[in-house]
């Protein structure tokens, strides 16, 4: 299955992505009946789709098990994967220090090795699931695409759960382009433009769609960072439900990364909704390649999405996002 073949320029090919992210285990299936949810079954069909994490509540096999059978369901020729804070067990280090408390009479030593092999072995394979550690990943697709992707499930300290690291360390810039007066502690730095074209982040980048209900800004400002060095066409995350949306940005190119936080980005413009197409579609649809209203000029501006399907009161109430963009041609 391929559903968009047409190249709009020379060595491009439309792709189209299906993008979500804090599902806790709930599938379309839940919401049969409930019209007031755009997460219902039939999902549309993708060439990618793309998961950015909270696959469960708190981590457990069967939890696991009923996230594996909602995208085996869903029509992808590629399905990628990233934990999220919520899916403890798929943090090993995490786990050995809190899952005993975490779990409480559900604890168990082996809980870390036996989720990796569900989501690495064949349990994946048969959902057509691929799942991504922190890094740089590259796919053919059967378009003919080239797709690029950065992927991490980590973010800033957040309720003691899992994939934790403080705000005064850098896990997104090497040492050289670190954040000022932060501590450098980057495995697997996001890689400098033209690298990549897809960065998917379980968390935010400071300022942008991060806001709690509260109004305080909880993303990372060095992901900010690194995403404006990265200048993927698509950025993808979740973990604020109450965050969720799409924004066009660009970003600002004057060539000095030791800015104010707020100067990184030049401007920013929110994706209109059209709330009958959304429940119609079973999804938030925009078109950012060329030709398109949205269209995203690759170096300059980056379509940023918060899937969160979740709410802020834990209903799947949110919307999938369905993005079509521009790749090179394999």
């Amino acid at each position: 299955m391929s559903t968009t073949t047409t190249s709009t320029k020379p060595g491009h090919v439309r792709t189209r992505f299906l993008v979500i992210s804090d599902t806790h285990s709930i599938a379309p299936a839940d919401n049969v009946g409930n019209n007031d949810a755009s997460f219902r079954p039939p999902l549309p069909k993708a060439d990618v789709l793309l998961h950015c994490g909270d696959l469960t509540m708190i981590g457990l096999l069967d939890e696991y098990e009923k996230t594996l059978d909602m995208l085996e369901s869903i029509n992808a020729d590629l399905k990628l994967v990233i934990a999220g804070n919520h899916d403890i067990t798929l943090d090993e280090e995490y786990y050995a220090r809190k899952g005993e408390n975490m779990h409480r009479g559900r604890h168990d030593k082996d809980l870390p090795a036996k989720a990796r092999d569900m989501w690495t072995g064949e349990r994946a394979k048969r959902a057509g699931v691929t799942y991504l550690e922190e890094g740089t990943h590259t796919f053919q697709l059967p378009n003919g695409a080239n797709l690029r992707v950065y992927a991490s499930p980590y973010q800033p300290e957040f309720c003691d759960f899992a994939f934790p690291y403080s705000r005064n360390e850098d896990r997104y810039n090497p040492s050289h382009q670190c954040t000022p007066n932060a501590k450098p502690i980057a495995e697997n730095p996001v890689p400098d433009f033209p690298s990549i074209d897809v960065m998917m982040t379980h968390g935010p980048p400071m300022g942008v769609m991060d806001a709690t209900t509260t109004g305080e800004h909880v993303g990372c400002e060095h992901l900010l960072r690194a995403a404006r060095r990265c200048k993927p066409r698509l950025y993808c995350f979740g973990h604020i439900h109450e965050g969720w949306g799409a924004q066009k940005v660009r970003w600002n190119t004057n060539g000095q990364l030791d800015v104010k936080i707020e100067e990184h980005i030049e401007f920013a413009d929110a994706v209109a909704l059209d709330w009958e197409a959304i429940m119609d579609e079973r999804a938030a649809s925009v078109d950012v390649g060329q030709g398109s209203d949205n269209a995203v000029e690759f170096g300059r501006d980056t379509l940023m999405v918060n899937a969160s399907i979740m709410n802020v009161t834990y209903k799947p109430l949110n919307a999938p996002w369905l993005v079509d963009l521009d790749l090179e041609q394999a």
